[in-house]
């Protein structure tokens, strides 16, 4: 069996604000923008990495969702309870640094967990938590 992970979702609720995160602050590559104003889909993803890819999307897309569950969602995005996703980079210290310093709202600065991951956090402009690992990589 050959399965790898293509693409992840995450919502966005000002999605110029959150491609300036993914885009300028991670910088990551736009390879697609669909839509307009909050209906927008914008695929990113690291460059020299095409195989993978973040969609952002808006998070009330689904006609089935009910203004109770918009409610709730929206509840838990501002807590940055409601997605997250792991991030990796083989120099967590530079990294960090140079995304706090486009202004990225800093959740956790680099630390090594008890666990054995050292790791930081952010939040991106809808609120969803971005964890970076420190993570050893083969050189070219």
């Amino acid at each position: 069996m050959d399965i790898t992970i293509h693409s992840s979702f995450l919502p966005h609720t000002d999605p110029e604000a959150s491609l300036a995160f993914y885009r300028d602050a991670l910088g990551f590559e736009v390879r697609l923008d669909v839509g307009q104003g909050t209906m927008r889909w914008v695929t990113v993803g690291p460059k020299g990495q095409p195989d993978t890819a973040i969609v952002l999307h808006p998070p009330f897309a689904d006609p089935g969702v009910t203004a109770d569950e918009r409610r709730t969602i929206v509840e838990m995005m501002a807590k940055g309870t409601f997605a997250t996703i792991v991030l990796a980079t083989p120099d967590l210290d530079a990294t960090f640094e140079a995304v706090a310093a486009t202004g990225a709202e800093v959740v956790q600065e680099p630390t090594d967990q008890p666990y054995g991951v050292r790791d930081a956090a952010f939040r991106d402009p809808a609120g969803n938590h971005v964890r970076l690992n420190q993570v050893d990589r083969p050189r070219p």
